[in-house]
């Protein structure tokens, strides 16, 4: 997988999260993994590695291991944790100095068999053979990383094992050189006469990414402002040079690259650290000596006096207005991120710049109405050897980038001559405080991409993760000096000659040019083959087929057994008390570190049916327009400082038992430190009796900004929206999912977004108010320590009895009334009282099938097909879900992502009773609903074997059996009104799935002719698409 700047986010303020997953409720205190880890000692020899550091890091609660390898001079870092989901990841400084995507199609291509595991795909192979809570690799701008997580031990040291021996000792074979990276073959690999084409799996991701306008800009932006070294060149690759990439120019990459002296290893949680050390010696390093890597990037030489470039990208598909379409944004160049305080400082001083309605640039660049959101890249980018700070606008006229330059100019003086607010300030640094104390269940993963950047250019990787330190250091500097930041901005933004204007603006005629420069480079590249080559290519293609298409042998590879897993699913205790009279609350006591999480479901079933799809909307602005006495500006300093966040969304959640049977509703989240429970729950309280929903111009600017995110992320998630759309016409859920989050909600937007007068729209807010700020049908939840639930009972009672009440009638005939049964059998009793949720039913309902093509300008298709099934409760769904995780590994990853060259593709089964066939970034659309057809054929064959299926389960259950973080505990419950016992019930259904009843759900419900299924796909146009008058375009 390739990232642009890695993984993004602000710095020291990224989502520092812990993970315990223990069941039991217990204060945090210094765990036994830390007490352990503690017990080393400098200079200590373990397994040919020498202990060079033992530090403590209580804000995080973790202890922290420095070691180096003797022989080789490998680095690696232990961060011993209470935590059992364990995370392993080997990092390799990766520096090209071209754009033919070298590090990204090695990175692919070492997972595709080693030396000790010699079959095809051994890494997607593992994702059936292993419960893993995380497999992937990522290539960065200058890293490529390798990370797994698990919770099983055993499971820890099999995948640990074949992730040592994919990057130390791969086959690098040709063929899997050309499946993954590029070739050049017949567009029928079986007929020398049709034409030759670019295919591989690089390629058609890569063609996808870039048909991103986002992308676009960032890679832009990246590559002019450090044109120095390895940050001018596309590290993922430019698909117009990856047909440039050689056999053995990939080969030569692997072995000045891939070397334990430019290998950095992390391992994280509660695993003891030499099990780990003795495996890495033997399997891997003591093959190896030491050797000097050559992968260093220099400095880059600062600029003598700004630059300014512009490019051009595709026009925006959902936009009306072209003329507005352009983007525009100022870089700055900043200190080398080894710097660990200067670093932290200046990701601080650029959340204050730019996060939140009171900072600065947002004032001055979203509020002027000049663009649509902030561009690309907004904000400190620390990914790069020196970092960078961008800010600017899209979505605004051509003639306005220089008024955006001025703005931007003007905004710094402000600030040199004005500073910050104290309470900002304040605010800022909360932020951090509870993000620190939040715990989830991918610590080890987000502390592994914390670091990645700093220690892959030498910076030390423990001072990274000492953030109280660093708070305590910058709130010393702020104190010796008032003018701190001031300063910092003069410095680094004011003074700072090394400074990059990029303006991007939409041309027509983009999509038709790139294509055209593919096929000029096609054409020259075929027209220099000889008669030869051109049947050698033939050859190669038939190799390459029929090595697909062989039956595959994975016995080399080590895996759990079903055996392996749990049979009983962990208890999640739970008590619902009434409140104010009739509202259901439910309390779930869990370690939660101080941190408190209240939630809110309340039901939409009075809710008119024109007012629907205007509902994200509603909840989109809610928390932004002021309540109470606070207009916008104070609101937000208030959750900035009161909170750690209040959102609102729109949930459709089905029934378990009934296809046509559904639950419509917002959910209220929010959280805050133990001491601030009131103050939060004051803010809910003023939102819901008297939020601000009657300012225009702010009002214009959140639907702006709303628009523009919405139409952004299409490129990035078209398979969720083809198969959001390909479900719609299934069940009376999956119109409504369409409504709130498919591409009418997409498009919806963008027109309300562009309407000249937008009051019309306004005026729905209060009345969708109405209907849903009361606590009529309304359930609350609170997830808190043991000692804290006594105040957020008083605290959550004074907000219930705060609210107005309703007598209006639902706006469907059909409501039926279900109680949520659970507790820790199940019943009742063990709950307290009880839940009961207001379920809308359609009884007239009639699925019917649909073909909607949505005609975009992209590279690629995103191709979905949907089946109507059965819900959770039915016995077939176990089944189902397994079935669909077969398909996927045993037939779906051949024909779609191996001999079709998409990115991804397989099957999934929603909660909901929806099966989805998808493809992501797909050259092709009409082929893959071919292979859609021939999986079901496949499935009904039964042509699988006892070990496919337990693999299949194996794959299930980790999904099923993946932790769950303190804050969502019990969410099950409140949401789906699932009970411990019907979880427990379906887990035993999942263990009992055979063969037969795989057969027999494949004929019963996914035949052609048994069941109703509809289809979408997002991309270009399409010949054969377009003459088949059952498809709808769009």
């Amino acid at each position: 997988m390739w990232r642009c700047g890695s993984l993004r986010a602000l710095g020291p303020l990224r989502r520092l999260r812990g993970g315990n997953t223990r069941h039991k409720v217990r204060r945090w205190s210094s765990s036994r993994a830390c007490e352990r880890a503690l017990q080393y000692k400098v200079g200590e020899k373990i397994h040919g590695f020498t202990v060079n550091q033992v530090t403590s890091v209580p804000e995080l609660f973790l202890t922290a291991v420095k070691l180096s390898h003797d022989n080789t001079g490998a680095r690696y870092l232990h961060l011993a944790r209470e935590d059992t989901n364990n995370l392993f990841s080997v990092q390799f400084r990766t520096t090209p100095m071209d754009s033919t995507g070298v590090p990204h199609i090695l990175e692919h291509t070492v997972l595709c068999g080693s030396q000790k595991y010699p079959c095809r795909d051994p890494f997607f192979k593992m994702l059936n053979r292993s419960l893993s809570t995380f497999m992937n690799a990522f290539t960065a701008s200058d890293y490529t990383l390798y990370p797994f997580s698990t919770q099983n031990p055993r499971d820890f040291q099999n995948l640990l094992s074949v992730y040592l021996d994919a990057v130390f000792f791969p086959r690098l074979r040709e063929l899997d050189f050309w499946q993954e990276g590029w070739r050049l073959e017949h567009e029928n690999p079986s007929d020398p006469q049709s034409p030759l084409i670019f295919k591989g799996v690089v390629f058609n991701e890569m063609k996808g990414v870039f048909t991103d306008n986002e992308r676009i800009f960032s890679q832009h932006l990246q590559n002019r402002l450090l044109p120095d070294h390895t940050y001018s060149v596309v590290s993922g690759g430019d698909p117009l040079c990856i047909p440039e990439l050689t056999w053995a120019q990939l080969k030569q990459f692997h072995a000045t690259h891939y070397h334990p002296s430019n290998a950095r290893f992390f391992t994280y949680g509660n695993f003891p650290l030499d099990q780990h050390l003795e495996q890495i010696h033997e399997e891997a390093l003591s093959k190896f000596q030491k050797i000097e890597p050559s992968t260093s990037v220099p400095a880059q030489k600062p600029w003598d006096e700004p630059k300014e470039f512009q490019i051009t990208c595709g026009p925006d598909s959902f936009a009306t207005d072209p003329a507005k379409q352009t983007t525009v944004s100022v870089s700055f160049l900043l200190p080398d991120i080894t710097d660990t305080f200067e670093a932290f400082t200046l990701s601080l001083l650029s959340s204050l710049l730019i996060a939140g309605p009171n900072s600065p640039f947002y004032k001055a660049l979203i509020e002027s109405g000049l663009g649509t959101d902030f561009s690309p890249d907004v904000g400190y980018n620390g990914y790069t050897r020196e970092a960078y700070f961008s800010v600017g606008l899209q979505g605004i006229a051509e003639q306005d980038v220089e008024t955006v330059r001025t703005l931007i100019d003007r905004t710094v003086d402000g600030v040199v001559e004005k500073g910050f607010e104290d309470d900002r300030i304040e605010a800022l640094l909360h932020k951090l405080e509870i993000q620190m104390k939040h715990q989830s269940t991918s610590f080890g993963l987000t502390l592994t991409s914390h670091i990645a950047s700093c220690w892959n250019h030498d910076g030390d990787p423990v001072e990274l993760l000492q953030l109280g330190d660093l708070l305590v250091k910058f709130r010393q500097c702020l104190k010796d000096n008032p003018k701190f930041l001031q300063e910092k901005v003069k410095q680094y933004f004011k003074n700072n000659q090394h400074k990059l204007t990029l303006s991007m603006r939409p041309d027509d005629k983009y999509h038709e040019k790139q294509a055209q420069m593919e096929a000029e480079k096609l054409k020259q590249m075929v027209g220099s083959l000889s008669p030869k080559d051109k049947q050698l290519i033939y050859e190669k293609g038939l190799e390459l087929r029929t090595e697909q298409s062989k039956p595959q042998d994975a016995s080399c590879l080590p895996a759990l057994k079903v055996s392996d897993i749990e049979p009983t699913m962990p208890i999640t205790e739970l008590h619902v008390v009434m409140a104010a009279g009739d509202t259901p609350v439910q309390y779930c006591a869990q370690p939660t570190n101080g941190v408190v999480y209240f939630r809110a479901f309340s039901s939409l079933n009075t809710l008119p049916e024109e007012l629907r799809p205007y509902v994200p909307l509603f909840c989109s602005v809610l928390t932004k327009m002021g309540c109470g006495s606070l207009d916008y500006r104070q609101q937000a300093q208030q959750m900035e400082l009161k909170t750690g966040g209040m959102t609102v969304s729109p949930h459709v959640l089905p029934d378990d038992s009934h296809l046509d049977t559904y639950e419509q509703g917002v959910l209220f989240s929010s959280l805050c430190l133990d001491r601030n429970l009131p103050d939060m729950m004051h803010l809910w309280t003023e939102i819901f009796n008297s939020p601000r929903l009657e300012e225009e111009d702010r009002f214009r600017v959140l639907v702006r900004m709303t628009a523009q995110e919405l139409s952004n992320g299409v490129p990035d998630s078209g398979h969720l929206y083809a198969a959001i759309r390909a479900g719609s016409s299934l069940t009376p859920a999956g119109g409504l999912q369409e409504t709130f989050g498919g591409m009418d909600q997409v498009r919806l937007m963008k027109s309300v977004s562009e309407m000249a007068d937008i009051t019309p729209v306004l005026r729905k807010l209060p009345l969708i108010q109405k209907h849903l700020l009361n606590c009529n049908n309304m359930r609350c939840s609170v997830n808190a320590t043991p000692q804290q639930m006594a105040p957020a009972e008083q605290a959550v009672g004074s907000f219930l009895r705060s609210l107005r009440r309703s007598q209006r009638e639902p706006a469907h005939p059909h409501v039926v009334e279900k109680p949520a049964h659970g507790g820790s059998d199940g019943n009742r009793q063990a709950c307290g009282s009880q839940m009961v949720r207001k379920l809308i039913t359609d009884p007239a309902f009639k699925p019917c099938p649909t073909k909607t093509h949505f005609l975009l300008p992209f590279a690629v298709n995103y191709v979905g097909e949907c089946v109507r099934t059965v819900p959770y409760s039915n016995p077939d769904h176990a089944s189902l879900k397994i079935l669909a995780r077969l398909m996927t590994a045993k037939f779906l990853h051949t024909e779609i992502r191996e001999k079709g060259g998409a990115y991804g593709g397989g099957a999934k089964l929603s909660h909901s009773g929806v099966f989805t066939l998808y493809s992501y970034r797909d050259p092709n659309s009409v082929e893959t609903l071919q292979a859609f057809r021939k999986a079901v054929d496949w499935a009904k064959s039964g042509k699988f074997t006892q070990q496919d299926i337990d693999e299949a389960k194996l794959s299930v259950f980790a999904s099923v059996d993946a932790p769950v973080a303190p804050s969502d505990k019990g969410m099950d419950h409140f949401l789906y009104g699932l009970s411990n016992e019907a979880k427990q019930v379906h887990r035993e259904r999942l263990f009992a799935v055979t063969r037969d009843s795989l057969v027999a759900v494949s004929h019963a419900y996914l035949g052609t002719a048994s069941s109703t299924r509809s289809w979408a796909i997002l991309g270009p146009e399409n010949a054969e698409i377009a003459k088949d008058p059952s498809w709808v375009t769009r």
